[in-house]
């Protein structure tokens, strides 16, 4: 199983690309996770912004990995303790599907993207700069993965 981290944006600040690719690097051991950055929408003055979200989720659409279990991040998902989240990870194991989280664009998802998800996921009703999602994502779900495998990282 592996999993794909498909967020829109690009070019992320040095701090978060280290911090992603430290965990990222972490999680290999238990799970290969691939991040794919998405172009954004075109936005501004005399731009239309629904045509934005419809661009990237299109983008998003593409990157989906065949078969895959979708995860979209989205404000109104479900909310998990690092717990919680360990249990997500281990139904997903047993599916034997590669996964996909996705992070969306400054409005959020294409109604067609929240359409191909099999469920959403909210990491806090706190707003977040999207780069700092992905750092968190990828935290958690290493977070999730020691958890399953007795490391000491989580030690709550």
């Amino acid at each position: 199983m592996k999993a794909r981290l498909i967020a829109t944006g690009e070019r992320a600040p040095s701090w978060v690309a280290q911090g992603f690719a430290e965990y990222q690097k972490r999680l290999s051991h238990w799970l290969p996770f691939e991040l794919v950055e998405v172009t954004p929408g075109l936005r501004g003055k005399n731009r239309d912004a629904q045509r934005a979200i419809e661009d990237e989720g299109q983008r998003v659409l593409a990157a989906l990995p065949k078969n895959a279990h979708i995860v979209a991040l989205e404000v109104t998902g479900r909310q998990h303790s690092s717990e919680q989240l360990a249990q997500r990870l281990e139904h997903w194991r047993g599916q034997g599907r590669d996964l996909a989280f996705l992070i969306g664009g400054p409005e959020g998802h294409a109604p067609e993207v929240l359409a191909a998800a099999h469920e959403t996921w909210s990491i806090g009703p706190l707003t977040l700069p999207h780069m700092m999602a992905r750092l968190i994502v990828a935290e958690q779900l290493y977070r999730a993965a020691a958890m399953l495998a007795n490391h000491p990282y989580h030690r709550a």
